[in-house]
């Protein structure tokens, strides 16, 4: 009788796979872990990251290392800070690139994604699901202006990317006005919008029609618009972030928004507002159109939509835009965009953000932080070029990337997370939950102090 050695293998390796993971499910089961478990925690991510994830994030990583080693093996997190697997805390001012507006873990998202999940995870995709009807409506009723109708994704790119189909089914027209400095997303359509030349390069050709004018620049803005309209490639859209957020934290000059509104009436080409960094309370308000009375015809949201449990985006747009679906509502779609338990944190962070008046907190909170960080920043100027912000959304910047790395590295070494943002390597961000207190406030400015003294300019 022959062996079948290959079935064999195939089997061995089975049992291997099995065994692991188990192994996993039984750490992740547990409330505590050992000191033996960490390690082997940090060994399996630093070697699955090596081998099968992507080694670049190790180098990338470099900036939440200790001694050498990959001591930043994130294991569990609650309010404004996160643990590691040998228990050091961090208070998080990075917050996942603003995803924890409502804070880590907050009690009301958790309770209504697992009610939710003991009675139902995901819908149909036939029959109508109640959630999505309930959270429209609240976005309806939340947002600015006439905003009306929701359509619900998994992510900011996604956001954008369903905007931009539904501006063009709009009009039927192709051309779109983006910024410089705009981050938009990573997607091919988002992507043309982006403006980094790093992360466009590589994918060239893009969606066809994008023009960039320097952001603030209104006069630049008008004659992108006459050119347009001249030779026959009229605007179907501008899109924009009312604050940049990877571009470093850039705040638009006064009246801008509000100019661009008009411009956009004038020529009848609509307003997109990415807020998917600026939406759900972060910058003082609900939505950063508010702080400057400006209504879009359509809104992008992500990130913190999700309450920090789930991942969540939608956009929302005036009746007289989104009616472009309404013949064919399958124009666009996404499998798990509005999903039970997507939507079950949007409707509890929602309700969270009103409750508590985080966005207000995140207003006060956020002017405090700001002008500690600046008085923190006296004597300093040969290594900080400027602070600014608004709410709880505030960007650092140096005058050389390498301060910034040194700063960063610092901070974190001390127990507090910043980073970077994606399109000005020069500014690290400020983005914390807006419900952190004011003591972790002092602790991040009074590190901040101390780490500065000690950079070399």
């Amino acid at each position: 009788m022959s062996i079948d050695f290959k079935q064999e293998t195939k089997s061995e390796q089975k049992q291997n796979v099995t065994s692991y993971i188990n192994k996993v499910l039984s750490l992740i089961e547990k409330e505590q872990i050992n000191q033996e478990e960490a390690a082997w925690i940090t060994k399996e991510t630093v070697d699955g990251f090596r081998e099968h994830v992507n080694p670049g994030f190790l180098e990338y990583r470099k900036t939440v290392t200790e001694g050498g080693q990959f001591a930043a093996v994130e294991w569990s997190d609650n309010g404004a800070c996160f643990k590691d697997v040998n228990g050091k805390e961090y208070v998080d001012c990075l917050g996942g690139f603003g995803i924890y507006n409502v804070g880590h873990r907050n009690p009301k998202v958790v309770k209504a994604v697992t009610d939710q999940l003991k009675r139902q995870a995901l819908h149909s995709q036939d029959l109508l699901d109640p959630l999505r009807a309930m959270l429209a409506k609240i976005l309806a009723d939340i947002t600015p202006g006439d905003l009306k109708y929701a359509f619900f994704t998994n992510s900011g790119t996604e956001s954008v990317e369903a905007a931009l189909k539904l501006a063009k089914m709009y009009s039927e027209r192709t051309t779109f006005i983006s910024t410089t400095r705009a981050f938009h997303g990573k997607s091919l359509g988002s992507l043309s919008g982006t403006a980094k030349g790093m992360f466009r390069k590589p994918f060239l050709p893009l969606i066809p029609g994008f023009r960039h004018v320097p952001f603030g620049d209104i006069d630049m803005m008008r004659k992108t618009f006459e050119v347009c309209a001249s030779v026959g490639e009229d605007v179907a859209a501008v899109i924009l972030e009312p604050i940049q957020g990877e571009g470093g934290i850039i705040l638009p000059p006064e009246n801008y928004l509000k100019q661009v509104r008009e411009l956009c009436d004038q020529y009848g080409s609509l307003l997109i507002f990415d807020e998917v960094q600026t939406g759900m309370g972060r910058t003082g308000k609900m939505f950063a159109a508010e702080l400057y009375n400006v209504v879009p015809d359509i809104i992008c949201l992500a990130k913190a939509f999700g309450g920090g449990v789930m991942p969540a985006g939608a956009i929302v747009a005036k009746e007289e835009v989104f009616k472009s679906w309404f013949p064919n509502p399958f124009m666009h779609t996404t499998t798990f965009g509005g999903n039970p338990l997507a939507c079950a944190a949007a409707i509890a962070t929602i309700g969270i953000l009103i409750e508590e008046n985080l966005p207000e907190r995140a207003g006060v909170v956020g002017e405090y932080f700001l002008n500690e960080l600046k008085e923190a920043a006296k004597g300093h100027e040969d290594k900080v070029q400027e602070i600014r912000g608004q709410g709880l959304m505030i960007g650092i910047e140096f005058h050389k990337d390498e301060i910034g790395y040194e700063v960063s590295k610092g901070m974190f070494d001390r127990g507090i997370l910043v980073a970077g943002t994606l399109i000005n390597s020069k500014t690290i961000r400020i983005e914390p939950a807006l419900t952190i207190s004011y003591e972790e406030v002092d602790k991040v400015v009074s590190t901040f102090k101390e780490v500065l003294a000690q950079v070399k300019a």
